[in-house]
């Protein structure tokens, strides 16, 4: 079985899984009414309704984010749809009750409205394949269309006016209309989930797969609504934590999928910078090799020739290992501690070098930080080897307080570090870790080595 399958599979048992707990919780309910409570807590229900239009706006503020990275569809709605949900929460929900007075009739139709059209547009989400033409223009299309919306919603309550049913009053049924709505919200829920398990099954996208667990909590936490006797913006019920909890796993998923798309683009400028360093290096060891073959057929002494061209080829051999040890480390696939320790056994296999390498297990490196550090040791003991003719060297990667300190010393030639001005190889260094935000610090004495430090914070 393919490893996206089998995590296909799990996703799909875990549904299962949860449908059923969900499920039988739901039925007990229906089974036995004292079980569906509601607690007269208004205090609490602000604070409920305060974190869900938080997450939701987060959730939206993230979406928008990977939306003007890469222009998808999806990315559009959901920012939209969450906007939406925060827009109404708060305008319709939380604003008026500030003061102490309870939800007016044209203020609590609005919100239900808003969060029933806001899981129309999450449900579309599921199904979009498009990307945008024009990013900027529906960036802008959104910050305006959110708006007019809440208004649209505000308006159409006000309209109605007092034809609406109330839902101030405790204990009272459910009017057909707030069932219906209730309803629809439910089934547009289900589609998200189908819809998201369907995009989860055929990319495998992790995104996916957090967008169905939150509309499927969302889905019973509506189901559960659909259960509770009407009350007031004074009572909590089931189904306010299960809407809270499934915002809060919306957030965990947009914000793994943000931190894996800043990932994916660093991997993408270090395999660049690769490329790089491929065409200064190993092309410039190839063509000396082109060039020394070329002169023994133009008939150069081999005595002179031969040696040289075998230098070329060594050389050459040596870049290719590194280059592919590189693009390997670039993939972002492999450990960082197993890929540093594989680029240092090739470093040191023909025993020009010795080194040491010891790696704290506490410290925890970002994807990012792993990627640059890895260079910034690559640069240091290709100095250290091709340079400075060092013999041994050291690599620390440990902790010292609150920080995170990444050490490689080495016994090589060293130099004046008050009169040397800095190479290529120590600019790129400076600029690696100052991209992470770490401190750069290198000092050498003729003679006894050089030592380089990178200190990030924790």
């Amino acid at each position: 079985m393919r490893r996206d399958d089998t995590a296909y599979q799990s996703w799909l048992w875990g549904e299962i899984l949860l449908f059923g707990l969900l499920g039988a919780a739901l039925a007990l309910f229906v089974t036995y009414p004292s079980l569906q409570p509601t607690y007269e807590l208004p205090q609490v229900r602000l604070v409920l309704d305060t974190m869900v239009a938080l997450a939701a706006i987060l959730v939206a503020v993230l979406a928008g984010v990977r939306f003007s990275v890469d222009g998808r569809r999806l990315d559009w709605l959901l920012c939209a749809g969450f906007s939406l949900v925060a827009g109404a929460t708060f305008c319709f929900g939380i604003a008026p009750v500030l003061g102490g007075q309870p939800l007016h009739r044209t203020e609590q139709w609005a919100r239900i409205w808003g969060r029933t059209f806001a899981g129309l547009l999450i449900a579309f989400a599921a199904f979009a394949r498009k990307r945008s033409v024009s990013k900027r223009r529906a960036l802008i299309e959104l910050l305006v269309l959110v708006p007019l919306a809440l208004l649209f919603l505000w308006g159409l309550a006000q309209s109605f006016g007092d034809t609406l049913p109330s839902l101030n009053e405790t204990g009272q049924n459910q009017p057909w209309l707030l069932t219906a709505m209730l309803a629809f919200r439910a089934l547009a829920g289900l589609a998200a989930v189908v819809g998201f398990g369907l995009r989860f099954r055929a990319r495998g996208n992790d995104l996916d797969r957090w967008l169905a667990l939150g509309s499927t909590l969302s889905l019973f936490a509506d189901l559960n609504y659909v259960l509770t006797p009407i009350v007031s913006n004074q009572f909590v019920s089931q189904g306010d934590f299960l809407r809270l909890l499934s915002y809060a796993v919306l957030l965990v998923g947009v914000w793994r999928a943000i931190r894996f798309a800043e990932f994916g683009r660093a991997v993408a400028e270090e395999r660049a910078r690769v490329a790089r360093e491929i065409h200064d290096g190993l092309a410039q060891y190839l063509f000396a090799v082109s060039t020394h073959a070329t002169m023994l057929e133009n008939g150069a002494d081999p005595k002179e020739t031969l040696p040289q061209l075998k230098q070329a080829a060594t050389a050459a051999q040596q870049e290719a290992r590194f280059a592919v040890l590189a693009l390997s480390s670039a993939s972002g696939t492999a450990p960082f501690d197993a890929a540093l320790r594989r680029y240092i056994d090739f470093l040191t296999a023909d025993g020009e070098l010795e080194v040491d390498v010891e790696i704290d297990e506490n410290v925890n490196l970002a994807p990012d930080e792993q990627i640059e550090v890895f260079r910034i040791v690559q640069e240091g003991l290709a100095n250290a080897r091709k340079h400075a003719g060092a013999r041994h060297a050291d690599v620390r990667i440990g902790l010292r307080g609150d920080e995170r300190v990444v050490t490689v010393v080495d016994d090589g030639s060293g130099f004046d570090d008050e009169a040397y001005s800095g190479g290529q190889g120590l600019r790129n260094m400076k600029a690696r870790s100052a991209s992470i935000g770490g401190g750069f610090r290198l000092s050498s004495v003729p003679g006894r080595g050089t030592a380089l430090e990178v200190v990030l914070r924790a």
